[in-house]
């Protein structure tokens, strides 16, 4: 990751190293927050964000869940965000994050402060070159995606991504490029970051939304582009078994875009290459993110 110059706090620009909150800020200590990672791409007709709207969609969502009062509209945010990918430098990433940031001790945030901060960077690719271009190696974690009636798991709340750092931090202490998590009942949910799809006998599949996961954003992109190249992609419980003996895998997220996946739990997905598949759609989303598909030029919001 490479940091920019500016930070848009609470409507206002700020140095980076001036972006600063109490470390009694109630999101520090509780993880009471809610964020967004959006992608930014260069197209022929200048800078574009990758389905800003229903990244803020998600975002307000996530604030009337932790019962936030967001003083900005719909509207406000979008330029906010496209402001802060102006201000700055060589920008692909942008993260909005709306968290409690008054001084308190204890567990009841009602009347703490809200503050709302939009950061940009450079952050490239997010699993590696090596991994986006051979297919990425998976572990199935000890760590369980929490569940619904444990934590909000539809909505991007700072606090549940701990479980998803002990994860990650797993996986790459093994030698592996990514966790996959099960949920409360054993089946698949997703990565630690990451959607995570499989082919297997001709048909896409993919944990559906009550599986314990967030919908992603690129999920749903890639579901609309495979099913307009005629691929029948179903939304339901994938189990443990399926995904091991899949014929692709591949994960999708805003930071980590399409990655195949080679090898899970030490066993070769499929003969341990990436699959025809996930390349095409791979190169399908390229093509829609980068404005040079007129098909899915709706998703791009111009800067």
């Amino acid at each position: 990751m490479e940091k920019t110059e500016k930070i848009w706090m609470d409507g206002e620009f700020v140095n980076w190293n001036d972006a600063k909150v109490h470390v009694l800020a109630h999101a520090l200590n509780y993880g009471t927050g809610v964020f967004e990672g959006i992608r930014v791409y260069e197209t022929s007709k200048g800078l574009a964000v990758f389905r800003l709207k229903e990244h803020v969609e998600r975002l307000i969502d996530g604030c009337k869940v932790m019962c936030f009062d967001l003083p900005y509209s719909h509207e406000e945010i979008r330029n906010a965000i496209k402001d802060t990918v102006r201000t700055n430098k060589k920008v692909d990433y942008v993260k909005p994050c709306v968290f409690l940031c008054g001084e308190a001790v204890g567990l009841n945030p009602i009347g703490v402060p809200v503050k709302f901060t939009i950061t940009s960077v450079y952050l490239g690719s997010y699993l590696g070159k090596e991994a986006q271009e051979k297919g990425a190696s998976l572990v199935t974690s000890s760590w369980m995606r929490p569940w619904n009636l444990a934590a909000p798991a539809g909505s991007k709340v700072n606090g549940i991504y701990v479980t998803s750092c002990l994860a990650k931090m797993d996986a790459k202490k093994r030698g592996y490029d990514e966790a996959v998590m099960l949920n409360a009942q054993g089946n698949v949910a997703e990565c630690s970051g990451e959607n995570i799809f499989i082919m297997k006998r001709g048909k896409i599949y993919t944990p559906q939304t009550s599986d314990s996961i967030l919908e992603g954003i690129t999920r749903n992109s890639i579901i609309e582009i495979a099913r307009d190249l005629g691929y029948d992609v179903v939304e339901r419980e994938v189990s443990r078994i399926e995904m091991l003996t899949a014929d692709e895998v591949f994960m999708t997220g805003t930071a980590a875009e399409i990655t195949q996946v080679t090898k899970i739990d030490d066993r070769p997905i499929g003969n341990g290459k990436p699959g025809p598949v996930g390349k095409l759609l791979a190169a399908k989303y390229a093509d829609a993110v980068r404005g040079k598909d007129p098909k899915y030029e709706k998703w791009l919001d111009r800067v």
